[in-house]
């Protein structure tokens, strides 16, 4: 501990002490907080108001320390053993119990028993844990993950099967595709889902895990994404907002789509060709998304939150980093798996590519586009990204409108909470014609139009989406009635009737 650290105050990671309460309770259950959560430092001999370095009396301090370790033994369980020195700081001592993360959760107060006497460290206070989160400190404690324990009551159905093998075959078909391997990998079957804890068999039944229930359907209430934007940089007033349920990778793609329908698009003419490009890399929201689904806990009562803001885009997840890992381990690669069958299939689908990679990823995409670097914050009950817009004013963005479309070009005039901007002057046939249609469709007929013979892979690479956000658009279009396809898939051509 240094005088610096002093200065910054007290923490999620540390907590000062002007002397030695008399009850031990009082700093014992900092202690057990501690070791519930991401480990820290108890200074005694420090005012916390002031961080005035107050010291204790030296001929007492191998007497404090013992009457430390005294009390931590005789009042936690399961036993904690922490580190207890002494240093000199400005001609004073003090004295440092630092505590590791627990790997024996929960911990608690004997006198007090489980329900009462297990605390976790929010922010820089040490709080008494609530009955969802008692039993997430007991599942990392027995080393399991709840995704794969058994969803009572959930059927496992053929056809459910067969969806999600035939999706995770989709979702691998295509991440090889765009990274150009040779190498073939086999069908996922039901023997699959088996090995990674996905399914089980009690004899002859067939049990769904919690994680098949999260990939195949909405059996959890709290098993979804709410998308909203907002007007303004604070939460409030709504422009528009969507939740979107059913299988976890399902309302990933929804929710992305959701956000690139709703943010800028800055365009650039070379020659006859024009290019686009989103405000926010898409790369990074994808990740953000994906992040927030397979590392939340959901033992606690909330949904995905993707928030939309004049100046950033939010997105939060439900339960903190798992298992005393923190911030800057995250941020420098460490990664520990709360749901790990989950985190499997996402793995084995291409929606992650290696672990502990994601938020470095983020970082690295930000920097790219010379945004303003992402804040990442860690509390008890969320983890939650905040990825910046660049200021509307002074740039060339503009907002998602079809192609062939004109906008004024006062920016000083320009409303972001207008999707289109005040002023701004649709005259492109196609935009009338489909002013009922997403951004998304309205781009995919305006590509139809231009060349029927384009393969959704095409499409997405010019819209800068994943082939299976245009061929879940264009199924739409084609079930809505806008199109029809004729010949083969490769050597066909799109109709439009509409």
């Amino acid at each position: 501990m240094t005088i610096e650290e002093i200065l910054h105050g007290e923490s999620k990671t540390i907590e000062f002490k002007e002397a030695l309460p008399h009850d031990s309770e009082k700093y014992v259950k900092t202690i057990i907080a501690f070791a519930n959560t991401q480990g820290g430092q108890l200074i005694v001999g420090v005012e916390d108001k002031t961080r005035t370095v107050v010291g204790v009396d030296d001929a007492e301090v191998f007497k404090i320390m013992d009457q430390i370790a005294n009390a931590v033994s005789a009042l936690c369980t399961p036993q904690i053993v922490p580190g207890i020195t002494f240093q000199t700081l400005e001609g004073k001592t003090v004295i440092t119990v630092t505590v590791s993360p627990g790997q024996s959760r929960p911990y608690y107060l004997k006198t007090k028993g489980k329900e009462l006497g297990t605390y976790i460290r929010v922010a820089g206070t040490s709080r008494q844990a609530d009955s969802e989160k008692i039993r997430e400190l007991e599942y990392e404690g027995s080393r399991i993950s709840w995704d794969e324990l058994t969803c009572v009551g959930y059927p496992v159905t053929d056809a459910a099967v067969t969806k999600l093998c035939r999706d995770i075959n989709r979702y691998r078909k295509e991440v090889q595709s765009i990274r150009g391997s040779g190498k073939k990998l086999p069908k996922v079957t039901r023997t699959q889902l088996e090995n990674w804890g996905i399914i089980k068999y009690d004899q002859e039944t067939c049990l769904a895990s919690n994680a098949f229930a999260l990939l195949t359907g909405s059996h959890f209430r709290f098993s979804k994404t709410q998308c909203a934007v907002f007007a303004g940089t604070e939460r409030g007033e709504f422009i528009d907002k969507r939740d979107f349920t059913g299988p976890l990778y399902e309302q990933i793609e929804e929710a992305f789509d959701f956000v690139l329908r709703n943010i800028r698009i800055s365009a650039k003419v070379e020659g006859l060709i024009r290019r686009e490009k989103y405000e926010l890399p898409p790369d990074a929201i994808r990740e953000m998304i994906i992040n927030a689904h397979c590392h939340r806990n959901f033992l606690e009562p909330a949904c995905v939150q993707v928030a939309i803001f004049e100046d950033r885009l939010e997105v939060t997840s439900p339960g903190g980093l798992y298992l005393g890992l923190t911030l800057e381990e995250a941020l420098e690669g460490h990664s520990k798996q709360r749901n790990r069958a989950i985190a499997e299939v996402f793995y084995q689908m291409g929606l992650i590519e290696s672990w502990g990679t994601g938020l470095r990823k983020i970082k690295r995409e930000a920097k790219a586009y010379k945004l303003r670097e992402p804040v990442f914050i860690d509390s008890a009950s969320s983890f939650r990204i905040n990825l910046y817009r660049q200021p509307i004013y002074g740039m060339q963005y503009e907002p998602s409108v079809p192609e062939g479309s004109m906008l004024r070009e006062d920016e000083e005039s320009y409303d972001p909470h207008d999707f289109y901007g005040k002023g701004s002057v649709i005259t492109s046939e196609l935009s009338s014609e489909y002013a009922d249609l997403s951004v998304t469709k309205r781009k995919i007929m305006g590509l139809i139009r231009t060349d029927n013979s384009l393969s959704a892979a095409a499409m997405a690479e010019k819209l800068s989406l994943t082939s299976r956000a245009v061929e879940k658009n264009i199924r739409q279009l084609r079930e809505d009635g806008f199109l029809l396809r004729k010949g083969s898939a490769r050597g066909g051509y799109w109709l439009v009737l509409k």
